[in-house]
């Protein structure tokens, strides 16, 4: 049973960790940028999240008002910090986006306080036994449901519609993509709407998953992604979404049987090292 518990454990965070990863896929297949300032969005959308479920109550409103403001603003971050620099140096717009993320704790931190945010009446508190022994939360269930229909959905929009097949041609050559009449700009803008949505939405979730948001929630998920996206191959959706379950499993186990040794984050890093070392190139991708 212990094995079993720890794969669904390491599949739902594996889960969260995809719904990050996401939208720094997207960034970098469309733009060849490491989108530091995503972990910015994550953090906002567990803020809304909480401020949104103890104003009015319901948690499913506080989880699409985050979807929709962290997609806008991640839409906005997109026209502020990374359009006035697409014909500089990528290191340019890297510093840019790890200079935004860096005032937007401290901005955090003004504006919601240094101590963090809790919900007043925590939601999905209910357990739910799915296997003799094993028991979940309705909160970890919720979790698993978002992420499968999210990312179920994105690969639907990926294969069968004008914008998803214009998204695909436009990361594998921008140029051609442009001249067959697709509108590059609607396309980069659409991209960062929905994997700032996605951002979002797992910052809400584990916001409700620890009770807590802070100023700072978004740094150890944001270097965990950017490891994830290395590790499933620069650029590919395919691959951050097996990286990331992967990592997740990994972590779950690791802090049973080398805990002792090694914590969780570190368990992170040492296992992108190792699969590195024999894949440089990540998972999926090409040599």
């Amino acid at each position: 049973m212990l094995l079993i518990d720890l794969c669904i454990q390491g599949l739902i965070q594996g889960a969260i960790y995809a719904l990050i990863a996401l939208g720094l896929t997207l960034v970098y297949g469309l733009l060849r940028i490491l989108h530091v300032a995503h972990a910015a969005l994550f953090t906002l959308g567990g803020y809304v999240g909480v401020v949104v479920t103890n104003g009015s109550g319901s948690f499913l409103l506080a989880l699409l008002t985050a979807m929709l403001i962290v997609g806008f603003v991640g839409m906005a971050s997109y026209r502020v910090i990374y359009k006035p620099l697409l014909m500089r140096p990528p290191l340019i717009a890297l510093i840019a986006s790890i200079g935004v993320f860096i005032a937007s704790e401290e901005l955090f931190r003004l504006v919601f306080g240094a101590y963090g945010l809790s919900y007043t009446n925590p939601p999905l508190k209910g357990q739910v036994e799915i296997l003799p022994g094993i028991s979940l939360s309705h909160a970890r269930i919720l979790v698993v449901v978002l992420a499968v229909g999210l990312l179920s959905g994105m690969g639907w929009l990926a294969v069968h519609t004008r914008i998803g097949i214009a998204a695909r041609a436009t990361v594998v050559d921008p140029a051609m993509a442009a001249s067959s009449g697709v509108n590059v700009e609607t396309i980069r803008y659409a991209s960062f709407f929905i994997g700032s949505a996605f951002a979002g939405a797992a910052g809400v979730m584990v916001s409700l998953l620890n009770n807590l948001v802070e100023p700072t929630m978004g740094a150890v998920p944001s270097y965990k992604a950017l490891a994830i996206i290395v590790l499933g191959g620069l650029g590919s959706v395919r691959g951050a979404l097996v990286a990331s379950l992967a990592l997740g499993v990994i972590e779950a186990f690791g802090t049973i049987y080398v805990g002792h040794i090694l914590d969780r984050d570190s368990i992170a890093f040492a296992f992108l090292i190792m699969i590195l070392m024999v894949r440089p190139q990540g998972l999926l991708a090409r040599g």
